[in-house]
Parts: C-alpha cells; structure tokens; sequence
C-alpha cells in the first residue's frame, strides 16, 4: 500500500516555482566573467531542492533534468568549469523546460518528452564540452561512486507527526541520495539516523522541509572535523544499499498494516528512473525483517495517533512561523463579506441618523465605534490582498535578455520601485500590457548600438521600469532613452486610415492616436510587433481597470508612457453628489475641489459649450444631467455645485445640483451584472439599499465630446 502525497502537491507546486524564479533571477544576475559564489550555490540550492522535492513526490521527469542542471552547476560552483553566457542561455532554457513539467503535473497532464530534449542535449554538450566530465546519461548517484576523501557525519533526531504521509523507507532513499545512511529505531515513534556525505546541513533541510514541521526533526553535526570515507568496491552494493538496524524491540505489523506508509523497495526502485541497468537504482534500501516491522509499527502507531512521543510545538518554533499560504479566493471571500459589513454599517448609520443624540447616546456612540472598527478591519483584509508590483517587474529581466539579443540590441533593464503594493486582481490584469508595452520599446523605441554611436549615444540603451504611490493610485512607467515617436509618420499614417488630425494639435493630443485599432507605423513587420495589434488592447485594458494611460514623447531622447491605476479595485472612498433624484459617486483621487460658483464665473462660448472661469483658468463645464438625460433640479449653474476633477493630467469642472456626503463604498460590477454603461465604472449599494453608480471621470469627458 503506497503513501499518498497528493495532499502535498500544491506545496511543492508553490515551493517549485518560487525555486525556479529565483534561480532565474540569479542566474539573469550572474556576472558570467567572475560570478559570487554565493549566487552560484544558491542556484545550485534552488535546483538541489527541486530536485529533492519532485524525487519525493515522483515526478521523475523532474527529477531527470534537475540531475544534469546539478551536474554543470556543481562543476561550475567548484571552480572545475568556468561559467558562460551559453551556459547561462542553457540554463535558462533547462528553468523552462522545468516550469512546463511543472505546469502538467499541475493540471495532471502528460508532459511531451520530446520538448526537453533540445535543452538537455545543450546542456549535456556543455557538460561534454572541453574542460568538462565525458557524459554519461544521468545517474543520481555519481557523487556516491566516486565518494569524496573528506565527509562529514551528521545526527538526525526524527519524530513523524500524526499527518505524516510520507515512509521511513521513502525519507531514507533520499537522504541515501546525500550519502550513506544508518538508522535506528530508538522510540515507538522515534529514529535516530545518521548521514555521512560531502554535504552542507541545507541540502538535508530540503530533503526535510517536503516531509515534517521544523519541531519534528533536529540535525547535529556529529563530528567536528571531516571523516575520511572509502569507496565501496563495485559489485557489493556500490556504497550505497541501507541497513537499517531496529535496536528497540519491535513485532512484526500484521500483512497490509503499514496504513500507507510501507512502500517497498520495488515500488521505491520503480519510482526512480535512474539507470535501469543498475539492479540498485542507487537508493535501494535493504531491510532486515526487524527493522521492517520496526517501521511498519512505527508507521500504524502513527497513522492511528496512537504514539505518545510525538512532541508539542514549541513556542519559538510558532514564532518561527511568520507567514501561511492561503488560497486567493478565501481572500477574496473574506473581502466580500468585509464588503458586506460595510454596506450594513451604511444602512444602521442611515437608519439612526434622525435619532436624538440625547435619548440615545449610547447606540449612536456603537455605531460610530462599529465604523472605526470596520475602517480598521476593511484595511486590513485589503492589505493581505496587496502585493509587491516586483511578481510582475520579475518576469522582464529574461524578456529583456531574450528580445534584446533576438534583436541584434544592448539594453540595460533598470528597476524602479519592486517593493510597491497593489490589488492582486491588479497585478494579474498589469501583466500583459506592461508586457507589451515592454516589447514595443525594444523593437520600436531603442535602436541599434550603431544607431545610438551615431547619434552621439551609448550604445547600450538603457529601459526603466517603475512605479510609486501618487495619492490614491499607484503609477506604472515604461521609459525608454530611444528614439523617440515620430510625429510626422503618426500624423501621416492617422491621415492615411481616415483619422480626424489637427495639423496645429499638440504632441500631448497628438500621441493617442498610436491607440487606435490597427494603428501601426512600423515599417516592416516583424514576429515580435509592427502588426498594429496591441496598444489599443492596452489601453481598453487600462481603462476596464479603472485606469489610463499617458504617453510623453522627445524625438531622439526617448518615450515615457505612464498608466495610472487605483489601488484596489474592491473598495473606494467615494463623494456622493446628487442629480435630479439620483445618486452618483465620484471617486475622491478624482476631485481637486467643490465650489458654489459666481454667475460672472460662467460663460458660455458657443451654442451648446460652457465654461466656468476658476483661478485664472477656463475650465470646461459638463453638466451631468445633459450626460445621462436626467431631469435637473436647476438649469442655472450658480444654484448648483460645480466639483473641478482632475482627468488625464487636466482640468474639467463637473456640474451638479448637491453634494450629499463622503462615503467608502464597495465596488460592484455593473457589466458583469447588468451590462457596460458610458461613463460609469461601476455601482454600489448605498445605506438606504439603493444603488449609485460610480462616475469615470475620464470616460465622462469622452462621453460628453461624442
């Protein structure tokens, strides 16, 4: 009967990728003439890890490329082979092929073994390569044929925990895959297991870190200085078959009582995939009937909770524990009702509101303590949704490196701002227009080094990525130090399609235009953009997020384009105004400020435009009951309230008949519920139960042009 780890697999999932990302990183990072060591046996650590991880679990495949990618890594890291830039491609190339494995086992699809040989044949001709070992197909324990003169030994204390799903013989294969392992029953539940290799205490965390809680298991250097070890002569077991010696009395566990535990040695041999020929397959483990039913006692004990050694948590562990994994739509859930919560306190304050502060100071003094506490707990369910805007910024540095070299093109990626936090929905929607914001700066902005020396540049060029807080919003930049956008082709190419073009427009009117459907002035198309598909999906995906976009262009200097976001996109601080009897709110990273204006404040300059004069400025005036079609209380705007909003870098002044209070209201789409609206970004559920739509200030302007 076989353990079953499914329960485990989204752990190693998560912990797989979190390795491969980093290695990646690293490696992105690698100086390839005098690389860190540090760098480098991190790398080989996140692999190492991998690979331990996948072993465990049996996705062999895995555990295959992981073998060759530690063999180059570990004749790098010990200065046998030096370190290239093909290398590094192949590595990199290896670090894909790994998150496709992944990505089926994932889904539980099978995984084209054909795909990964492109990658393992390059990284095998390294290997090959002059200065490198001759090739061999990968055998998981060479570091084991060929034992190294100086080991060390360590002692392993291990108390399995009632949950433990993986077997005594299953852990010992692995640590077999470290070094020669003995190991003694030394409780009803406890083993004391000793493990002699050329290897760090970290490379035995990994083997743990898949199978048991911190507090279940302790490692001890047992010698203080390194031990010589011979190398088993070939034919006994090559070094590396396991007696495994129960010194505390045990009986032998009745047939098929090993509760899933007990995975024999065939079913430990058959989930290797090692070199066939070898009847070892490199970890077999030799048992003698004691220990057997050792184990297999041991493992029943545990499996029915019947073991009284198994030890309590300690405190320091606990505090050790920093951090948990939790499923985004538990998040996502918890948001909701915090969402309801609020929507409840609204209609409690609303309901009371007309209440005597006198005859009941109490309940209105709840209630007012019911809002604080609400603010305080919608904060803090917020934030745990709020991540670092670095999970995306991370996946350009290889984007960066590919393109670049596809390109004949020197670019320098800088990093700006990594650490800055907003709304996951955000980030997953952020993704692709950055992506292809990023691709068209280096096809279309940065030119070719013999370009730049020409035009007096380095010739390297230099792409920024950045973001920072402004307000309410977060604000993303692309910024290249390119050519820059070319006005008389954009003029020319908008004329040829038909487009309206003011010869004496601004370059700030005239740079949108690149966000029409098809718009394209790439000479020649090529397999990375120049189809003219692309920037008008970004800017309707910006938009579909609450956002826009900006661009701000030099000839010869370079682009900056610049998206602006809200925070999250679940809760707002909002002002509700009202119009006729209804009931609209504006975001309050929208308002620059309200005022009742002067009749000498308005004027109108043609037939059907107004604007009202405010500081020495002539803003334009929409009137909001002329955009939705809605019965005004007034028709003069000095009886009304004007709110001057801030769109697109600029002033509009926003007429309105009142101006009815600040609230925090939860976001509700109203596409997905009802269907899209111009001018509305989406709904909310007021106190009294009724539903106000949330105004888009820029949409609003574009509304009222149309």
């Amino acid at each position: 009967m076989s353990s079953d780890l499914s329960r485990f697999h989204q752990v190693f999932f998560d912990e797989a990728k979190e390795h491969l990302a980093e290695m990646e990183r690293l490696l992105l990072a690698l100086d390839v003439a005098a690389p860190a060591a540090e760098d480098l046996d991190a790398v080989f650590r996140a692999a190492h890890s991998i690979k331990g991880g996948s072993g465990t679990f049996g996705f062999n495949d895995m555990c295959d490329v992981t073998h060759v990618l530690e063999t180059l890594l570990d004749r790098v890291r010990k200065g046998e082979q030096p370190l290239t830039e093909a290398m590094v491609d192949a590595l990199l190339q290896v670090g894909d092929v790994l998150r496709e494995q992944l990505a089926s086992h994932q889904v539980g699809s099978a995984f084209d073994a054909q795909s990964a040989e492109p990658a393992m044949q390059l990284l095998r001709g390294l290997i090959d390569a002059p200065g490198g070992v001759a090739h061999r197909e990968p055998d998981r324990n060479d570091a084991d044929r060929a034992v190294p003169q100086s080991c060390r030994l360590y002692s392993i204390s291990y108390t399995p925990d009632a949950d433990a799903a993986v077997s005594m013989e299953l852990l010992v294969a692995e640590l077999a895959r470290l070094g020669t392992v003995e190991v003694d029953a030394v409780g009803e539940n406890r083993w004391a297991i000793k493990l002699r290799g050329a290897i760090g205490e970290e490379e035995i965390e990994d083997v743990f870190s898949f199978i048991a809680d911190r507090s279940h298991y302790s490692i001890e250097l047992a010698d203080g200085s390194p031990q010589p070890v011979a190398a088993e002569e070939e034919g006994d077991g090559f070094g590396f078959f396991l007696p495994l010696v129960a010194q505390a009395e045990a009986t032998a566990a009745p047939e098929d009582d090993g509760f899933g535990f007990f995975v024999d040695a065939e079913s430990i041999a058959q989930s290797s995939s090692g070199d066939k020929d070898d009847p070892g397959y490199g970890f077999f483990t030799e048992l003698s009937p004691v220990a057997s039913a050792g184990i297999a006692k041991a493992s029943a004990a545990v499996r029915s909770g019947q073991s009284s050694d198994v030890p309590k948590r300690r405190a320091s562990d606990a505090e050790a524990e920093t951090s948990i994994r939790v499923g985004v739509d538990k998040v996502d859930q918890l948001i909701n009702l915090v969402g309801e919560l609020v929507i409840t306190h609204a209609m409690l304050a609303q309901t009371i509101a007309g209440l005597d502060p006198q005859l009941h100071q109490k309940l209105l003094g709840g209630i007012a303590q019911l809002e604080r506490n609400s603010h305080d707990l919608q904060e803090s369910v917020m934030s745990i949704r709020m991540l670092p805007i670095g999970s995306v910024f991370s996946r350009f540095p290889r984007l960066v490196r590919d393109l670049s070299q596809k390109l004949g093109k020197q670019v320098e990626l800088k990093l700006v701002g990594e650490t800055t936090e907003l709304d996951k929905g955000l980030i997953e929607h952020l993704a692709d227009p950055l992506t292809h914001l990023v691709r068209n700066s280096l096809d279309h902005g940065l030119e070719a080094p013999e370009l730049r020396l020409a035009a007096g540049k380095p010739a390297k060029g230099t792409l920024t990525l950045q973001a920072a807080h402004q307000g309410g919003a977060i604000v993303v930049e692309v910024i290249d130090d390119g050519a820059g956008l070319n006005r008389q082709r954009i003029v020319a190419k908008a004329r040829e399609r038909g487009l309206p073009v003011d010869e004496a427009a601004s370059d700030e009117q005239i740079w949108p235009l690149i966000f029409a459907p098809g718009f394209s002035t790439a000479a020649q198309v090529t397999d990375v953009s120049g189809r003219g598909v692309g920037m008008d999906v970004v800017k309707r995906n910006i938009e579909s997020l609450g956002g826009r976009v900006e661009i701000s262009s030099q000839q010869g200097l370079g682009t900056r384009i610049t998206i602006r976001l809200p925070l999250t996109l679940a809760i707002l601080d909002g002002l509700s105004i009202g119009v006729g009897e209804q009931t609209f709110i504006l975001p309050l990273n929208t308002i620059i400020e309200s005022f009742q204006p002067q009749p000498e404040q308005i004027s109108t300059i043609s037939e059907s435009g107004r604007v009202v004069h405010v500081r020495g400025d002539y803003l334009p005036l929409l009137a909001l009951h002329q955009l939705f079609h809605i019965e005004p209380r007034t028709v003069d705007p000095s009886q009304g309230i004007v709110v001057t909003l801030d769109v697109d870098g600029g002033k509009v002044a926003l007429w309105v008949d009142a101006l009815l209070g600040q609230h925090q209201v939860v976001v509700k789409s109203l596409e997905r519920n009802y269907r899209k609206v111009r001018g509305v970004s989406g709904a909310t559920i007021m106190g009294d139960g009724t539903v106000a739509l949330i105004l888009d200030a820029a949409a609003l302007v574009s509304l009222s042009r149309s």
